[in-house]
């Protein structure tokens, strides 16, 4: 309660009150151990005042409850300001985590509506320092994605200004300063870069005109498929480059975002990654049957519309769907063979095959009806013993 009186005392002051980052930090320190305190904090209004608290160090101009005016010409925020903007909105995550997939009711929903509009204006500013800037919206994405996805609808229904990038009829301002947060981190933290990307992904299920301008920039029509989708500079190669990372998280969260900038269809999606980086995501959803789309809810998509290139209409016979390109005609290994040498061939490959699976080095799996992988059961006892004698041969012959 000291620490509530202390902060409600200094939305009333003129400035922040000297002291105050410490202050902060010691309720994110409480808030953070202590589960119960989150709920007594919520309780007795602190996301209102914390917000309050947080308008103060940014202060925004307000046009309307849910439209802050930005100022490009104004002064970046200060080093102990923006301090003070992360404490609270590290503490305001703690208070709302634990809500994100609750229905909230028609005050909590304004509440929470308004908070998106201060974390919108947060996302457009500048600090003094740019480390400063980061943390800044680093923090603001994790407080967004800790929001209801209903009450996010504030970061589009902002009117045109001069300035504003305009997509379909809305201001994309915010959803394009994620995006740039999102490209800075793809080679940084792991802690910064999942939230932004599981943030946009929900945000173009739930959001349509999100969903059209961020595959207008990340995934535009194929034009050269010489290369692999993963070589490159691009967004869309760095992306497709993490769905084979070692991280598990990072690499569901970047492949989760392209297969919904493909609305979920699996041939748009392998057409875009390669069935090589798609199998992933695919194996996991059941999907490697390649039915069509996939299962999720919430995701409302239009119908599906031919875009494809006149360059990608006339390589598309020749593109080779594991590598997702045009790939270099190699020769026939097997040229020159008669039947019966390609039929040795072929049992030397089966017998090294069935040498790993009993080594336990690999594990043969197959395709279940449900689009899953699955191990492929191995050949009776009596099989086995003859492809052993079968190898037990060919050494025989060797020596």
């Amino acid at each position: 309660p000291g620490l509530l009186d202390k902060l409600e005392q200094g939305t009333r002051a003129a400035a922040p009150p000297s002291g105050q980052f410490y202050e902060l930090r010691l309720l994110f320190l409480l808030t953070a151990l202590r589960p119960e305190l989150r709920v007594q904090l919520q309780k007795e209004g602190g996301v209102s005042l914390l917000t309050t608290a947080l308008e103060k160090c940014l202060s925004p101009q307000w046009k309307n409850f849910h439209e802050a005016v930005p100022d490009p010409s104004g002064p970046p925020v200060s080093t102990e300001l923006s301090q003070c903007a992360t404490e609270i909105l590290k503490i305001l995550f703690n208070v709302t985590y634990s809500n994100r997939r609750q229905q909230p009711d028609d005050e909590s929903a304004a509440l929470y509506r308004h908070l998106a509009a201060v974390l919108r204006h947060s996302l457009l500013l500048s600090c003094e320092r740019d480390e400063s800037t980061e943390e800044l919206q680093s923090h603001a994405v994790n407080l967004l994605s800790a929001l209801p996805l209903e009450c996010l609808d504030v970061l589009l229904s902002v009117p045109l200004s001069g300035g504003s990038l305009e997509w379909e009829g809305f201001n994309m301002d915010c959803v394009h300063a994620l995006m740039l947060f999102m490209e800075k981190q793809l080679n940084k933290l792991k802690e910064r870069l999942t939230p932004v990307l599981n943030l946009l992904t929900e945000s173009c299920r739930v959001h349509r005109q999100t969903r059209h301008y961020l595959r207008r920039q990340i995934l535009p029509p194929l034009r050269d498929v010489s290369v692999r989708p993963e070589q490159g500079d691009s967004v869309k190669s760095r992306l497709v480059r993490l769905m084979t990372h070692v991280d598990t998280d990072v690499k569901d969260c970047a492949a989760e975002l392209l297969f919904v900038l493909c609305k979920e269809n699996v041939s748009r999606f392998v057409k875009y990654t390669g069935y090589g980086n798609a199998a992933g995501l695919l194996a996991a959803r059941g999907l490697l049957r390649g039915r069509g789309k996939g299962s999720n809810p919430q995701g409302e998509y239009s119908s599906d519309s031919n875009s494809d290139t006149e360059e990608y209409k006339q390589a598309k016979a020749r593109i080779n769907p594991v590598t997702g390109r045009v790939e270099e005609d190699h020769p026939d290994p097997m040229e020159g063979m008669t039947e019966e040498e390609k039929e040795e061939e072929a049992q030397k490959l089966i017998s090294m095959i069935n040498r790993l699976s009993r080594d336990q080095i690999n594990e043969p799996m197959a395709v279940t009806p449900e689009g899953k992988l699955a191990p492929l059961e191995l050949p009776k006892q009596e099989a086995l013993a003859e492809d052993r004698q079968s190898e037990e041969d060919s050494e025989e012959e060797d020596k």
